[in-house]
């Protein structure tokens, strides 16, 4: 199995320009003009006030991760900590399945729903097709989030 390289900035594939594909980035750049950034903001400040309390601290960095998922979904993937870097492998496991059932219980089903709805409406149109599918992984995403990292899917 190959490993890939995380970037420096909480792994999100955008710190490597040679990454972007030219589709990716006219998908990328419709999605932000039709509500991505408003998305994307409303997950970086759900990051912030968990990361404020003492209690939501380990869910922080799943929530910014996902805001960061929703400010650039295409030509990204989530994938598993452990397999993308070996060193972060004590995020995953026990502790991850800990978290994710915690979260799955008080927000990742009703946020993934959220997003499959969005999906719904989306699919309606051939045009929308695209951002139904980037809404399918976000749910994905939002529901199991702990201990997965992006990377780019090219």
């Amino acid at each position: 199995m190959q490993r890939h390289q995380i970037p420096p900035i909480y792994g999100h594939p955008l710190t490597d320009e040679s990454e972007i594909t030219p589709v990716s980035l006219i998908l990328n750049v419709l999605w932000l003009i039709c509500g991505g950034v408003a998305a994307a903001l409303g997950w970086f400040l759900a990051a912030f006030i968990l990361a404020i309390t003492i209690i939501g601290l380990p869910w922080a960095r799943a929530a910014f991760d996902i805001g960061f998922y929703t400010l650039w979904p295409f030509g990204v993937r989530a994938a598993p900590a452990g397999v993308i870097a070996p060193e972060e492998e004590i995020f995953g496991g026990a502790l991850s399945t800990v978290g994710n059932i915690i979260w799955l219980v008080l927000a990742g089903w009703w946020l993934a729903a959220g997003h499959l709805f969005a999906a719904l409406l989306f699919a309606i149109t051939i045009i929308g097709l695209p951002f139904a599918w980037a809404h399918i992984k976000l749910a994905g995403f939002a529901l199991w989030p702990v201990g997965r990292r992006l990377v780019s899917s090219l």
